[in-house]
């Protein structure tokens, strides 16, 4: 199903691969403050727009096929949910893709190294401090790969949804779409479809963190009291304070340690582009989200925009224009269409998942 976003507008259903399919109007009088003084320099680092497919290269030369989330390691080396390659592809600092597990356009569930192993349209990513990949699959597993490429499911019964808590692979998941970890190495998942976020230990074992399982809405509380609609992605700070993206709701919610849950920027229910300090902002449709050693958070949402919120709460747009586009520039001049993955670097570089153009842009930041 397509919806179009806008006040009043609740999304039903999905579309036939799975996915919520999001299309944006702003209402009336909503307003950016793009400054020249916070616009980030935009280009493409690998893919070509509007060309899916699995190639394997180097910047330009390389193909994807609707991408959806993407990490670093330590090294600069990033990873990338090829959702409908079925794969998760490396891109190394100078721009070298290659296939680093699963094999393009063969899906599957078999646990095994590198191409040999097979993946169901990937979703979120994530790396821990070991240099392990956890990844997000549509079979309702969370799947690891480790720094040598060898793939096992982690937790989540294969292609069985549900809500059970549990260890391992006797866990169950309904749609669930972004993953992040904390500095003590837990792993959170947003269940998506079950409107929760689920806690996964070091040793899988899988509890609900916060949100009421199959009860979507937009309360503010304390663990199963909180209530999420639709939520997709989510990241930690250093001191463990968890960031998500609450899609349908329109916001961003923080869960302290404690799984306190509040909304940190935007008002539920209300869409928009409005620049403006926690719930005085507005977003439309927030997909993506990362974090960078100050605090700040970067979000990539489905208006085609990337905004900055800083640990105040204030909200500014950094690069893209609203309409959807492919163009490398400055700030505003710049053209996304339909970012979901964002991810950053040592020195603030921004990496995100340009999904509709099946490629992935880098953003610098004003120098």
């Amino acid at each position: 199903m397509i919806c179009i976003l806008a006040i009043g507008c609740q999304p039903k259903k999905k579309s036939e691969d799975n996915s919520w399919l999001f299309f944006v109007l702003s209402p009336v009088g909503s307003t950016s403050t793009n400054t020249a003084s916070s616009n980030y320099a935009v280009s493409t680092l690998a893919g070509l727009s509007g060309s899916s497919g699995t190639t394997d290269a180097t910047g330009t030369s390389a193909r994807f096929n609707s991408p959806n989330a993407i990490t670093i390691d330590s090294g600069g080396n990033l990873y990338v949910a090829d959702s409908f390659n079925h794969s998760i592809r490396k891109i190394t600092s100078a721009g070298v893709v290659t296939t680093f597990a699963g094999l393009s356009g063969s899906s599957g569930t078999t646990d095994a190294t590198g191409t040999a192993a097979r993946f169901n349209r990937p979703y979120g990513i994530t790396i821990d401090s070991g240099g392990n990949l956890y990844t997000v699959d549509s079979s309702q597993t969370i799947r690891k790969i480790t720094s040598a490429g060898v793939v096992t499911t982690f937790a989540g019964t294969v292609n069985s949804s549900g809500t059970t808590d549990a260890t391992g692979t006797a866990a169950k998941f309904n749609s669930p779409e972004g993953i992040g970890t904390d500095p003590a190495g837990n792993l959170y998942v947003v269940d998506s479809s079950n409107q929760t976020i689920r806690k996964v230990t070091s040793g899988a074992v899988v509890t609900t963190f916060a949100g009421g399982a199959g009860s979507s809405g937009s309360t503010d509380g304390t663990g199963t009291s909180a209530r999420f609609y639709l939520p997709m992605s989510i990241v930690a700070d250093a001191n463990g304070n968890l960031y998500v993206t609450d899609r349908g709701n329109y916001t961003i919610r923080k869960i302290t340690t404690a799984g306190v849950v509040t909304t940190f920027a935007g008002t539920a229910g209300e869409t928009g582009s409005t620049d403006g300090t926690g719930a005085a902002a507005r977003f439309s449709a927030p997909l993506g989200i990362t974090i960078d050693s100050s605090g700040n958070l970067y979000v990539a949402e489905a208006a085609h925009r990337i905004r900055k919120i800083t640990s105040a709460g204030v909200v500014t747009t950094i690069a893209g224009s609203g309409s959807s586009g492919s163009t490398d520039g400055s700030g505003s001049l710049a053209s996304f269409y339909n970012p979901r993955g964002i991810t950053i670097d040592s020195s603030g570089n921004l990496y995100v998942v340009d999904t509709g153009n099946h490629t992935i842009r880098k953003l610098e930041p004003p120098k």
